[in-house]
């Protein structure tokens, strides 16, 4: 049976529809992921300009106006409308697409006081001041410089993709994050009450002993809870030559220190992880004198509020028994002081780790993914995930070190120097492309619904 043709349907309409699918199914059959290689391919150098200018211009805590002026500068050239100074050195950057969810990614911004010592062509010879007017090296020693540089690609490469997504993306750049402080001061000065509450909050942290390309992942506790004690253990003073008529402070610290590490070992749950780890001890001020008093500095680790209590109890009770039974009387007994920089565990939300992971998986399947298992530092991004608002928040790592120097790590060839170790030469130029795709990719997702 033959049908009739139409002369206009075949010389008009049907190459119009050819020349329509020749152009549109490249866009559509270019992924996410290649948008955001080519976003990246576009900003390679400025991205490289920017790390070296980080790297070689570290600021310490609480004293980061220069680097926030510069993340500032960055996401008002992406497009994003910012509010400096926000509960500091802080800034909170916004850019609306539309209506839909709230997401918000945070980077922090602060060096360590360390000399840094990787021999490197670009490596930081800054010599500053700390709040307290000390002299000191600094030195982007835990990577933040990696944190900042993967912020700014992403606020370009999310601007550059708004047709991808649409809702309202928060980046904030924080101050203090090795004090324990920046977080906090943000929550105060109302993050989540003069911004839109978001629904999810997302940032990475470096790591040196994962190999360059790898995300690294962990679902629930992911890192410690840290507190601060200081202990002043008293005594009663008098000549090294007559320790009989003096009771001796170092004597007492130094039982008092032995006696903590049974905390631990028999009085928690071995299924609890905790550690006590006394950084600081000082006493006398010369050969032959016995102190009046000894202080002492130590930090406390765990996943577990009762568990830091139970330490914390347990801590005043053994230096309470040790000073009764050295005989010293009930207003020379030693004063344990919790320090005001608690930093609660870091829990990453099971289902929003979920479902980075899966987007992961579909739109980023270059990424290495890989679990990582909890470690015993600390990091305040947990903060935001302990509000009243109860926001589900996810950190993931990124790997820093050379396939090579990996593998000799993996064999014990080579010891990889660690966080906040004046040795520590991240692998910038890999690193920063795998926490653009990684974020960048999550974010997308998570505004899509996925």
């Amino acid at each position: 049976m033959q049908t009739s043709r139409n002369p206009f349907l075949f010389r008009i309409v049907v190459p119009v529809i050819i020349v329509f699918l020749v152009f549109q199914l490249p866009a559509q059959a270019q992924t996410i992921s290649a948008r955001i290689d080519k976003e990246i391919s576009q900003y390679e150098r400025h991205l490289d300009d920017l790390y070296l200018y980080l790297h070689q211009h570290p600021e310490l805590s609480f004293m980061e106006t220069n680097t926030s002026a510069r993340m500032q500068q960055e996401a008002e050239d992406a497009g994003f409308t910012v509010t400096p100074h926000f509960g500091g050195n802080s800034l909170v950057a916004v850019l609306k697409n539309g209506r839909g969810p709230v997401i918000m990614v945070r980077t922090d911004m602060d060096a360590l006081p360390l000399e840094e010592k990787t021999d490197l062509p670009y490596a930081s010879r800054v010599v500053t001041k700390t709040r307290e007017g000390v002299e000191m090296h600094a030195m982007h020693a835990c990577g933040h410089d990696i944190h900042m540089s993967v912020w700014s690609g992403v606020a370009h490469t999310m601007a550059a993709l708004k047709d991808q997504w649409h809702g309202t993306l928060i980046m904030i750049a924080q101050q203090a994050e090795e004090r324990s402080g920046g977080a906090r001061e943000m929550i105060k000065a109302g993050i989540f009450r003069k911004f839109p509450v978001p629904g999810y909050i997302l940032a990475f942290h470096v790591m040196p002993d994962l190999p360059v390309g790898t995300v690294g992942y962990g679902m629930g506790p992911v890192f410690a809870g840290v507190n601060s004690v200081d202990i002043t253990v008293y005594g009663k003073g008098g000549h090294g030559a007559y320790p009989h008529k003096t009771i001796d402070p170092i004597v007492l610290s130094a039982r008092t220190i032995m006696a903590f590490q049974t905390i631990v070992s028999r009085e928690l749950n071995p299924l609890d992880p905790a550690v006590i780890s006394v950084g600081s001890i000082h006493g006398g001020t010369k050969h032959n004198i016995i102190p009046d008093e000894v202080k002492m500095q130590i930090t406390v680790r765990f996943y577990k509020d009762e568990v830091f209590n139970h330490i914390k109890n347990a801590m005043e009770r053994i230096t309470k028994g040790i000073a009764i039974s050295a005989g010293l009387p009930e207003d020379r007994w030693p004063v344990v002081h919790v320090a005001d920089e608690f930093t609660p565990p870091l829990i990453n939300n099971p289902g929003l780790a979920e479902k980075c992971l899966n987007i992961w998986k579909t739109e980023e399947p270059a990424l290495t993914l890989q679990k990582v298992d909890p470690q015993m530092a600390g990091e305040d991004f947990s903060l935001y995930g302990r509000t009243p608002e109860k926001i589900p928040v996810f950190m993931f790592r990124v790997g820093t070190a050379s396939p090579d120097e990996y593998a000799a790590n993996q064999t014990g060839e080579k010891l990889l120097p660690a966080l906040h170790s004046p040795h520590y030469a991240p692998h910038y130029k890999e690193a920063i492309p795998t926490g653009i795709r990684a974020m960048a990719s999550a974010v997308i997702g998570l505004f899509q619904g996925k």
